[in-house]
């Protein structure tokens, strides 16, 4: 019987597409992009097409495209880039912070870790209920010395999408305070216009839409200038040191070029919404059971739910078993020893959250083996505890 995928919020599939597209790139065209032999021209052309694309999707300029392996790593490169850029514009020691840095409670662990690691005094701003934080608390924490606000454009756990980023923007912009939006969640789910959001800086990744690992972007607003985060080559116009990732940057490319035609973006949202509505009505008619997040203004993809009665890792082991693969918020869940701070900010118990998603090769099949799971399994655990 073939296993039920349910956590493309996590990764999801390559697409057939961006398989296609890499294929050559592994097996054929090996050089390095930065020579001027013909075969150095080969590679440096498929990663400019791949470029066009991934601007063309996200509402950016090409040149405003800056290729990274992860997503982490576009935040980091954000966050230190606007950080160093700012003791130097304030000519101040590195080793004695006198810059300041304002982000959220429900930042992804890339973003807050590198903000406590960073050069800068740090203002974490809290959340509501459903993970949302407001444009005047933000506002409200900026300071004379604020070099960087550092927000998302949706939430990566519970799926709320923080309506108020554009009025942050908009007070940054006037303060001459540098923007940072991370859009990894929301990349291919969404719109992201990088224009029409005015940010200064807009993380993004490939492996969440259906494109490979291995490949990811900061969008860098044209005229800004930050020292690199990965120095050691010129590469992304000194922006960014390292050989290219060809393949994966083909391959970003090209699930970019497929969600960016005939509506692609906007049908499969379509498709996932009908999707996680149909796995929360399921879902929530077991009892005890409390959706998390905003339950309209949120990633079409995927939903949060808490599990009264029980802790969620032997529901999700549970589902597991019966070839249902989810994620969990609780601390067992992945390399961390500690529960969701996302959910921990929200005033939820981690240890009995679930998150199912679903993505472009999602089915009814998938819901149908997941609502007929779910409740077995949880009511078998129940009555376990119960005795």
């Amino acid at each position: 019987m073939a296993r039920v995928y349910l956590d493309h919020a996590s990764s999801s599939p390559l697409r057939p597409a961006a398989l296609d597209a890499m294929l050559p790139y592994l097996r054929d065209h090996h050089a390095d992009p930065g020579r001027v032999h013909s075969e150095g021209k080969i590679t440096r052309v498929a990663i400019e097409e791949a470029r066009e694309h991934v601007a063309t999707l996200f509402g950016a300029r090409p040149r405003e495209v800056v290729f990274t392996a992860t997503g982490t790593e576009a935040i980091n490169a954000a966050v230190w880039g606007a950080v160093a850029r700012g003791l130097d514009e304030r000519d101040q020691p590195r080793d004695q912070p006198v810059v300041h840095v304002v982000t959220t409670a429900v930042e992804h662990s890339a973003v807050l870790d590198a903000c406590e690691r960073a050069p800068a005094e740090v203002s974490v701003v809290g959340v509501d209920a459903v993970g949302r934080f407001s444009a005047d608390a933000v506002i409200d924490a900026l300071r004379p010395e604020t070099v960087l606000v550092c927000v998302q454009l949706a939430n990566h756990e519970v799926g709320t999408i923080q309506t108020e980023v554009p009025a942050i923007i908009a007070a940054g912009r006037e303060r001459g305070v540098l923007v940072h939006v991370d859009a990894c969640a929301a990349s291919g789910h969404i719109p992201v216009d990088f224009h029409a959001l005015d940010a200064d800086l807009c993380s993004i990744t490939a492996h969440k839409l259906g494109g490979p690992k291995g490949a990811a972007a900061l969008l860098v607003r044209r005229g800004l200038r930050l020292p690199p985060f990965v120095v050691g080559g010129a590469q992304e116009r000194a922006r960014r040191g390292g050989i290219e990732n060809v393949p994966a940057i083909v391959g970003f490319g090209a699930a970019a070029a497929e969600l960016a035609s005939e509506d692609r973006l906007a049908t499969e949202a379509t498709a996932t919404r009908v999707l996680t509505d149909r796995l929360l009505t399921c879902t929530l008619a077991v009892d005890d059971v409390t959706q998390l997040g905003d339950p309209d203004a949120r990633l079409p993809h995927l939903v949060c739910f808490s599990v009264g009665g029980v802790e969620a890792e032997p529901v999700l082991l549970g589902l597991d078993q019966r070839g249902i693969a989810v994620h969990s918020g609780s601390s067992c869940s992945s390399e961390a020893l500690e529960p969701s701070p996302v959910l921990a900010a929200m005033g939820v118990d981690a240890d009995k959250s679930l998150r199912p998603s679903v993505g472009w090769n999602s089915t009814d099949a998938d819901i149908d083996a997941f609502c007929s799971a779910f409740p077995e399994v949880v009511a078998k655990l129940r009555a376990l505890r119960t005795g």
